[in-house]
């Protein structure tokens, strides 16, 4: 079976729960903080998934770093997790908490990339414009790049707007260079 099957399930038993106690934010949170943490630190990944660590020691490294800061319900999955040698599947499976709870909520993310940094107002455009298409929340993360000279590049999904200059004059060098050899 695949990680990423074993994550969904994983994700889906931890969200089910969730959703029965009514803790599901409370739970969102904490496998946020766990996913972020672990994008930062990708030692802490490696640690997890090294199978010579011992589960007590994977556990107090967790208990070390997250402590307090985590409901009693994700410090016991993560430990049910560790024991059952699956340490190296909670990233995965954060993940997939995430990306469950998106669809749960009607949330979905896009990306908006620019050459300058979006102000507020077109940021709120943006996502408005969005919200009413999609139907869902929009949860936008906005980068810049400097390269693509002006416009923006929109992706939301499996779906992409390319809008930029670059492109554009890309899209023309190819039109000059098949006109040139037909």
């Amino acid at each position: 079976m695949s990680e990423l099957t074993v994550a969904t399930r994983y994700a889906k038993s931890i969200i089910d729960l969730a959703q029965e106690k009514k803790v599901l934010e409370e739970i969102r949170n904490d496998m946020g903080l766990f996913s972020e943490t672990v994008k930062a630190n990708h030692e802490l990944q490696a640690v997890l998934a090294n199978p010579i660590v011992g589960h007590s020691r994977k556990i107090k490294i967790l208990d070390a770093i997250f402590g307090k800061k985590i409901s009693a319900m994700t410090d016991a999955f993560f430990k049910i997790m560790v024991n059952k040698s699956r340490a190296g599947l909670l990233y995965a499976t954060s993940a997939e908490f995430i990306n469950q709870y998106n669809v749960i909520k009607k949330i979905k993310r896009a990306q908006v990339i620019t050459a300058s940094p979006l102000s507020e107002s077109n940021r709120k455009q943006i996502v408005d414009e969005l919200e009413a298409a999609t139907g869902a929340t929009i949860e936008l993360h906005a980068k810049v790049d400097q390269k693509l000279i002006g416009g923006f590049i929109l992706t939301i999904g499996d779906r992409q707007v390319d809008t930029s200059i670059s492109n554009s004059l890309l899209r023309l060098k190819a039109d000059f260079a098949k006109g040139i050899n037909e």
